[in-house]
């Protein structure tokens, strides 16, 4: 697994390491928010060379990554799910793997197995392909609920226990899991509790016609994408993510959001505290993508959708009627009302 931690020459120096203290990180300076802005979008360039049209998308999972969230990927066959999985991973020069989630699957071919070594005497851990920087969970919800479960204890604390013993699996590390929502047969609906693992829930969707034309010339000509960071840099981006500014006012606002998820009418369970915690990271993630230093409302507006619309249990009478729950937020961004100051200062 790389853990190499040089500054990509692609991009300017690497402003010093920041000194936090031990009740509060330090304030993020502009300067290194520009850095971290600029070598984020160059980042997304090289993902869009092999992803066309999918800007925003990239966006997204760039952020949960620098966020150190996972991402639930509900999209149809064919729309590049795995390329985006094996991308992101190729252009921070880390590891990948892919799990191929099906009924049969079972947790330790996910986790790994310790097995008797009869030679020395010992039983030695053999590491399952949970063990990367990237982890590509295609169609999770085909595999049985005992072998989903495998994946809530590294989701949520980045190790796996097997016999009793703990197994870190490293960092930076991310699950990025896919499932289809046409194709309900022989599936296994995911858990609130193992929806709410997953830090945003988004689609890539079928690219436009000037992206499909894209894709088919560069399907004649195959390439691979080069790396433009290594994991060091991700995880240097990740502590300054967790430095940029949240004002009273938008963390105020981001809980009125929530509390309101709680009490729809159409609700029948609302975004957990987790869920605000997720939005919070995302928006400092969001922030660190755009160049800034501080989070604004709009942030906060622009990832509601992706990072609670899956923590939302409607009322069997609301599905009945058609209602879904990216309606739901949508209706909640309309009502909840913004600060009036975004509170940078």
């Amino acid at each position: 697994m790389s853990t190499s931690s040089a500054a990509s020459p692609q991009h300017p120096a690497q402003p010093g390491p920041t000194q936090p203290s031990p009740a509060q990180p330090s304030p993020l300076s502009d300067e290194r928010a520009t850095w971290a802005g600029s070598a984020l979008r160059t980042t997304a360039d090289a993902m869009e060379q092999m992803i066309h049209g999918k800007r925003r998308v990239i966006e997204l999972v760039l952020a949960a990554q620098v966020a150190r969230g996972h991402v639930l990927l509900e999209d149809v066959p064919g729309t590049g799910k795995t390329a985006l999985a094996r991308t992101l991973a190729q252009v921070m020069q880390g590891s990948s793997s892919r799990i191929q989630f099906t009924p049969d699957l079972l947790p330790g071919d996910v986790t790994g197995i310790t097995v008797y070594d009869q030679r020395q005497g010992i039983f030695e851990f053999h590491a399952g392909p949970i063990f990367a920087n990237v982890v590509l969970a295609d169609e999770i919800n085909r595999a049985s609920p005992k072998t989903q479960s495998a994946l809530l204890e590294v989701m949520e604390e980045g190790q796996v226990t097997v016999d009793g013993k703990s197994h870190p699996v490293g960092t930076p590390f991310m699950v990025i899991a896919t499932q289809n929502p046409v194709e309900q047969a022989g599936t296994y609906r995911l858990p609130e509790a193992q929806l709410d693992r997953f830090m945003i829930k988004t689609s890539i969707g079928y690219p436009d016609e000037t992206a499909m034309r894209r894709i088919l010339q560069q399907h004649a000509t195959p390439r691979e994408v080069q790396p433009v960071m290594n994991t060091g840099t991700l995880l240097q981006l990740q502590e300054f993510a967790a430095q940029v500014y949240v004002s009273p006012l938008v963390v105020d606002y981001l809980t009125r959001l929530v509390e309101a998820s709680r009490s729809a009418s159409e609700v029948r369970l609302g975004a957990s505290v987790r869920g605000a915690l997720a939005l919070q990271r995302m928006a400092t993630a969001w922030a660190l993508v755009q160049g800034r230093s501080f989070v604004v409302p709009d942030d906060v507006r622009s990832l509601a959708t992706a990072a609670l619309t899956h923590r939302l249990v409607l009322e069997p009478e609301a599905e009945f009627d058609g209602v879904t729950a990216e309606q739901v937020i949508a209706r909640l961004l309309l009502d909840v009302a913004e600060p009036t100051e975004n509170g940078t200062a």
